[in-house]
C-alpha cells in the first residue's frame, strides 16, 4: 500500500515536474528526500546564517519556555501566532519589526496597517519575552521568540503531527514602517502569477507558497476580506466568484457586517491540516487568493498532493515555514536584542 501511495503521489505531481524546474521537481528527477537541520551546537550554520540548537548553551530552555506560554492560550490566539510569523517575515524579513508599538519617533510602524489591524498574539510574546528575560537577561530576540512561537502554535493546532527544529541567532531590527505592509503582503483578491511573484521575492517558491496556504485551515476571517466573491441571495454569480453555493449561503447568513468574522475553515476550524487543500478543489474557501490555486496546473497539482497525501502536506508545511523564517534576518551588524519587544533599545 505504500508503494502505491508513492506511486500515486508521483503521478499527482507529473505536470508539476514539467512545469516548475525551480520547484524541486524539474528535470523529471523524483521528489528529493526531506530532511531537516539537526540540533548541533557549534555545527554548520543554516540559511541566514541561523542555527538550530543555538541557546542551548547561551540560555538553556529557552524553546521550552516559548512552547509552555503558547501551549496555554486558546485556539484562536495560537491561529493568530502562525499569521504573526508570517507577517512578520514578509515585511522586513523575520526580525520582529511587526511588534513594534508607535512611539513619538515613529507613529506608523507595520503593526497599525491595514493587513496587520486584526493581528493577534502580542501578548503571548510579551509573556514569553519576560519570562526569558528573568531567566537571561539580554540574550533571546524578539524575532526568535516569534520563530518559535509560529512552530509551537503550529505543532499544537496540528495534534502534534507537525513540529520541526527551527534554526534560531535573529536579532531584532530597529525598521518598522506601515507603508511597507501592502506592497509586501499577499493580499486576499491576489491571482496566482502576483501569489507567485509575492513569494518570489522573498526567495520562496511555488512548493512553499502553496505549503504555507494550508495555514488558511485555521483562524478566522473578517467577512470584509471576502465580500467581493460571496454572490447575492438572488443566486446570480458575482463576477469572478465560484464558490460552492451552501458555503456562500452559510456566509450570508454569518456575515450581517463587515466586520463578523467566520472560521476559514468550516469543516475542521481548529486543525492545522490538510483539510483547506479538499476546501479548495470542492469550491470551499474564503478568499480569491484561495480558489486561485486551482487555475495554474502546478498548483493544482501541489493541491491535490496535499489534499491526498497528509504526511506530504506536514512535511512541506515545516520545511516552508523553516525556509520563511530565514528570509532577510538581521544580525549583530545591523540589529539588536530588545529589552522589550514592543520599542527599541534606543
Amino acid at each position: 500500500m505504500a508503494k502505491l501511495a508513492v506511486l500515486a503521489l508521483l503521478a499527482l505531481l507529473g505536470s508539476v515536474a514539467c512545469q516548475t524546474g525551480g520547484y524541486g521537481y524539474g528535470g523529471g528527477s523524483p521528489t528529493p528526500p526531506i530532511t531537516y537541520p539537526q540540533p548541533s551546537y557549534g555545527g554548520p550554520p543554516a540559511a541566514g546564517g541561523l542555527r538550530v540548537g543555538y541557546y542551548d548553551y547561551k540560555c538553556p530552555g529557552a524553546e521550552y519556555v516559548v512552547r509552555k506560554v503558547v501551549g496555554y492560550k486558546d485556539a484562536g490566539v495560537k491561529a493568530g501566532l502562525v499569521r504573526l510569523f508570517f507577517h512578520d517575515c514578509f515585511v522586513q524579513g523575520c526580525d520582529a519589526s511587526v511588534l513594534l508599538d508607535p512611539t513619538p519617533a515613529n507613529a506608523e510602524p507595520e503593526k497599525v496597517g491595514i493587513p496587520n489591524l486584526t493581528l493577534r498574539g502580542f501578548e503571548v510574546i510579551d509573556e514569553a519575552k519576560a519570562a526569558l528575560e528573568a531567566r537571561c537577561p539580554g540574550v533571546v530576540s524578539c524575532a526568535d521568540i516569534v520563530a518559535f512561537a509560529g512552530r509551537d502554535a503550529s505543532y499544537f493546532h496540528s495534534g502534534r503531527a507537525i513540529d520541526f527544529d527551527v534554526p534560531a541567532g535573529r536579532y531584532d531590527g530597529r525598521v518598522s514602517h506601515k507603508n511597507e505592509t501592502i506592497p509586501n503582503l499577499p493580499p486576499p483578491f491576489a491571482d496566482v502569477d502576483r501569489l507567485k511573484q509575492m513569494f518570489a521575492a522573498k526567495g520562496l517558491d511555488t512548493v512553499d507558497m502553496v505549503a504555507l496556504s494550508g495555514a488558511h485551515s485555521i483562524g478566522r476571517s473578517q467577512c470584509s476580506s471576502f465580500a467581493d466573491r460571496v454572490p447575492p441571495p438572488s443566486g446570480a454569480t458575482t463576477s469572478g466568484s465560484d464558490m460552492d453555493a451552501d458555503l456562500a449561503a452559510s456566509l450570508r447568513r454569518q456575515c450581517t457586517t463587515p466586520s463578523d468574522t467566520v472560521a476559514q475553515d468550516a469543516v475542521t476550524p481548529d486543525a492545522l491540516d490538510n483539510q483547506y487543500y479538499k476546501n479548495v478543489m470542492s469550491r470551499q474557501v474564503l478568499f480569491r487568493s484561495d480558489a486561485a490555486l486551482t487555475t495554474a496546473a502546478d498548483t493544482m497539482g501541489l493541491v491535490r498532493a496535499s489534499a491526498y497525501f497528509p504526511g506530504w502536506w506536514n512535511a512541506k508545511f515545516a520545511e516552508a515555514m523553516v525556509k520563511m523564517g530565514a528570509v532577510a534576518v538581521k544580525t549583530a551588524a545591523n540589529g539588536e536584542i530588545r529589552k522589550q519587544c514592543r520599542f527599541t533599545n534606543y
